[in-house]
């Protein structure tokens, strides 16, 4: 694998998302590995939007992909640039074309374009058109199309960084149509046109755009302009090796924002699929973009996997600002509806530093903090009750003195308290540790001892104990 291979000049990759009304995961590392190789080659990333088509292509449909590609942190070098409103352009190439004798008009049928295409199937080649040499019909002002011209022999390469050499056989490519019978451009003539205007080098995708590769070199080369590189990445299967479905789960960016994952966590595991560095698994932006090279990209498919998923969105989540999590934690909480004390962004920032490292999303971030959000009087569970023997009663009011006069309020000072406690009771921590845990969290699940008081503060930890010990007097 080579970690840092010299960068190439003017290096220029571009994101090209169909609005869908969400962006999908694998477009999301689409769009990543185009950013990665434009970083790490001193190059610049642009975004397309492929838009041609008008009733998907809705403005909430549009908003949706930069909502997504702005929360992953991937922004164009540049202003965006929307296909549909650059017809005119297209158009104007395929009068080049038609100048050129690199394309042609056609006039067929429904009917007779299907029976063409029987045909060729039947003898195992592309479908050629009856007009592709023919002199135009009485009316050339009828509904028709214009073809692309395509060599009849010969052989296309398509050099592919990712899959190696593929070879097309021309008679196999077909006179794919480049404008329809409405003057609307094509797919294949857009995407051309649109990626040598933008200076785009190199032509990072899924491996489902493959065939189009070699279609799309033939239009270059008609044009007589430079083809980019292809990279053609494997696509995205669920754990079970299928293709990704709403089976499996989340599919849309939003999606995975919404349970929690953060940005950086996100962004580093779909670097993890389909790529890697070594046995490196958690990875910062800077280290993935020294790193990446898409020539590394794997040729089989990659599998979503949850658990690791989970494991490197835990890690990105011990180094994120605390300031930060507590306000996520907080529009997470508001967001599903939880019944929120009025100080609860104070109770949830005190909270997270002692909680941060066991959370693997931010919803658990949430269920994490939940025991310092309980408001006073708390409600003892049956099972804390019934430890709250006269011994142990008389034991926690100790407890409580020693706690009252600690002159430090913090983990590692109340940890030596409560293990000095234990040692001058006389007795092990199972005699009053899990009614102390049960009177301080009402049952709530909370780390060890000592960062619940430290999170709690000395008032909220002391007027705990102190509500439960006078229910009991």
């Amino acid at each position: 694998m080579s970690s840092s291979s010299p960068a190439p000049s003017g290096v220029v990759t571009r994101f090209a998302p169909s609005p869908t009304g969400f962006l999908h995961i694998g477009g999301a590392r689409t769009a990543l590995f185009n950013w990665l190789y434009a970083r790490h080659t001193g190059g610049k990333f642009l975004i397309r939007v492929e838009d041609t088509d008008r009733e998907r292509s809705t403005d909430a449909a549009v908003a949706a992909i930069f909502e997504g590609l702005d929360w992953l942190g991937l922004k164009s070098d540049e202003e965006p640039i929307f296909q549909f409103s650059r017809a005119d352009r297209h158009r104007e190439v395929v009068q080049e074309l038609l100048a050129k004798g690199r394309a042609y008009r056609c006039w067929m049928t429904v009917e007779e374009l299907e029976a063409a295409r029987e045909k060729a199937r039947a003898e195992g080649r592309a479908i050629r058109s009856p007009w592709r040499d023919a002199p135009p019909p009485a009316d050339p002002s009828a509904p028709h199309v214009i073809r692309f011209k395509g060599p009849l022999d010969g052989e296309t390469l398509v050099d592919d960084m990712v899959k190696g050499p593929v070879t097309f056989r021309n008679i196999e490519l077909d006179d794919l149509v480049l404008l329809r019978n409405d003057g609307a451009p094509t797919y294949n003539l857009a995407v051309v046109v649109d990626d040598h205007d933008m200076g785009v080098t190199h032509v990072i995708r899924g491996d489902d755009h493959l065939n189009n590769a070699a279609r799309q070199s033939l239009i270059y080369k008609a044009m007589e302009w430079d083809v980019p590189a292809f990279a053609h990445i494997p696509l995205i299967h669920g754990p079970d090796g299928a293709k990704l479905s709403k089976r499996h789960g989340a599919q849309a960016v939003g999606e995975f924002a919404d349970m929690g994952y953060i940005p950086e966590g996100l962004r580093n595991y779909l670097a993890r699929l389909g790529w890697g560095h070594g046995d490196d698994e958690v990875f910062n932006d800077e280290q993935a973009i020294s790193w990446f090279d898409v020539k590394d990209v794997v040729k089989a498919p990659a599998r979503l996997d949850w658990a690791k998923l989970n494991f490197i969105n835990s890690q990105h989540l011990r180094q994120a600002d605390d300031a930060r999590l507590t306000a996520l934690t907080l529009k997470a909480l508001t967001a599903a509806g939880t019944d929120l004390p009025a100080d609860a962004e104070a109770r949830i920032a005190s909270t997270v530093p002692q909680v941060k490292e066991g959370a693997k999303t931010i919803l658990e971030l949430g269920e994490h903090v939940a025991f310092a959000l309980k408001v006073r009087p708390l409600t003892l569970e049956e099972k804390t009750a019934k430890q709250l023997s006269e011994e142990t009663v008389a034991r926690l009011a100790r407890l409580r003195e020693h706690l009252a006069a600690a002159p430090v309020w913090g983990v590692a000072e109340l940890e030596a308290l409560l293990k000095s406690f234990a040692e001058s009771e006389a007795v092990g921590f199972g005699k009053f540790g899990p009614p102390l845990r049960g009177i301080l969290t009402g049952g709530a699940q909370a780390p060890d001892l000592n960062k619940i008081m430290a999170a709690l503060g000395r008032d909220e930890s002391l007027g705990r104990l102190d509500d439960a010990l006078a229910s009991r007097a």
